[in-house]
């Protein structure tokens, strides 16, 4: 973590604008630096707009120099929609959305330039047309702009809430109600620097969810998520007693976890629906369960465990 301590010519102004000056980053980045819990301000996280006085003690961890886009080829990617506009991948478990210092393994974007795609050149290079993310522990439907109207469209959909995403979760036990919504502050787990948590500090988040399936000591629910933060899902549904299966990371049983052969949460984005950013029509892509997901699913189904 970087220190900083706040002049008295900059007392009184917001923490992103200050920590843009004091620091040389772009004041957005400063902002999203913020969102994502790396700065501290007299020991707390502060919202973009809290006002700092003379003498505060502003701490942030700066970002490393982004990481080099690697065209790298990803086996079992397949293309669930593409079109001169834009392309939806299914994603395999196991790949990140893009390059990042926090992970060395292959991600979309460098497959889609390895397979000779075209993308928009919008955004910051490392992540070129990247209008959504998907943990690189779930699988599913990802969309990624090849034109510049795209990009735009789709970026503003996305901020505006008006995508439909769909997901599927196997969880421990039987939710109740079985139908509802979850609506809590999502923020880093201060702890655990790979963990995010329900915190009064945190960001907005709202999950609803419908169970769709139930089976002994689980159930099958369809989520649709209103915001999108990081571990979404994965938070809400543990904040309720009810962790995805698989999911060791937010208090799943590891026995269970072992005996259905899974190495990551049962979670999978298998659906995405969205206004067509040149025409206008609207536009639905599904993605089926992996191999992993539906073995265990059947597992559990049949009594197995």
């Amino acid at each position: 973590m970087n220190t900083y301590l706040v002049p008295d010519g900059l007392a009184g102004g917001r923490v992103d604008a200050t920590l843009a000056t004091m620091t040389g980053l772009s004041r957005a980045k400063c902002a999203e630096l913020i969102d994502a819990g790396e700065v501290l301000l007299d020991g707390k996280i502060p919202k973009n707009s809290t006002r700092v006085a003379a003498g505060g003690v502003l701490e942030v961890r700066l970002p490393a120099a982004e990481p080099a886009v690697v065209e790298t080829p990803v086996e079992g990617m397949g293309v669930l929609y593409e079109d001169a506009d834009l392309i939806v991948v299914d994603k395999p478990v196991g790949v990140a959305a893009h390059a990042s210092h926090n992970f060395e393994g292959p991600n979309v974007l460098g497959a889609l330039l390895a397979a000779g795609v075209t993308l928009t050149t919008s955004g910051p290079q490392e992540r070129q047309g990247i209008v959504h993310r998907l943990d690189v522990g779930t699988s599913g439907a990802m969309a990624v702009a090849k034109s510049e109207l795209a990009y735009s469209v789709l970026k503003r959909a996305f901020r505006d809430r008006t995508v439909k995403k769909t997901y599927h979760a196997l969880v421990q036990g039987h939710p109740d109600p079985m139908s509802g919504t979850i609506e809590a502050p999502i923020g880093r787990d201060m702890r655990h620097q790979w963990k995010m948590g329900v915190r009064a500090d945190g960001k907005h988040a709202v999950t609803h969810y419908d169970v769709i399936e139930s089976m002994a000591g689980a159930s099958l629910v369809e989520v649709d998520l209103e915001t999108g933060r990081t571990h979404q899902i994965r938070v809400h549904m543990a904040a309720i007693k009810h962790p995805c299966v698989g999911d060791v990371m937010y208090g799943a049983d590891p026995v269970q976890a072992e005996a259905l052969g899974l190495e990551r949460q049962w979670l999978h984005a298998c659906g995405l629906g969205f206004a067509h950013p040149r025409t206008g029509k609207w536009l639905e892509v599904e993605s089926g369960y992996p191999q992993d997901l539906a073995r265990a699913l059947a597992m559990v189904r049949e009594g197995m465990y």
